[in-house]
């Protein structure tokens, strides 16, 4: 399986994401764009290929289960790890996104948070004190002014380079 790399925002380590499918886009490819660099598009492609979509077509990825998210961060060169899970505690126990930025944790590592937006689940991105998600149309903006703040954590994932050590 070859590693994929992109032509340009590797050496940013905050990228901003590029949509460039012309409509609007989910979380999880929105979260996997922000890491890897690459444009909507392109992250769409390879989840979709994860999906065994027949050629020709082309499905919006929408509903992205962290199996997938996993598998096309693997295809991109990253290795994501379980950091904490809440699943177990009822909705209200679980940490609100805010409490979580209270604790120590690492400031260079991108963190993937699956939280409860409403009714349904949701992916953010954060490394260090900023977020990027849908909300903020692929853009980086600091926790305290984004709009998830006291949304419950469902899981915690941890994504860096896989080095291959």
């Amino acid at each position: 399986m070859a590693l994929l790399l992109p032509a340009t925002g590797a050496s940013k380590t905050l990228t901003e994401v590029n949509n460039d499918t012309g409509r609007l886009a989910f979380c999880g490819p929105y979260v996997l764009a922000a890491i890897t660099g690459f444009p909507i598009s392109k992250v769409e492609d390879v989840v979709r290929d994860l999906r065994h979509v027949p050629d020709g077509l082309r499905p919006v990825v929408k509903g992205t289960h962290t199996e997938e998210v996993s598998q096309a961060l693997a295809r991109f060169g990253y290795v994501m790890k379980p950091v904490s899970s809440f699943m177990n505690l009822p909705r209200k126990e679980r940490p609100t996104l805010w409490s979580w930025m209270q604790k120590p944790r690492n400031a260079w590592a991108h963190y993937i948070l699956a939280i409860h937006k409403g009714k349904e689940g949701h992916w953010i991105l954060i490394k260090g004190v900023k977020m990027c998600d849908t909300f903020t149309e692929g853009r980086w903006t600091f926790v305290c002014d984004g709009p998830h703040r006291g949304c419950r954590i469902m899981e915690i994932f941890e994504v860096r380079r896989d080095l291959g050590v």
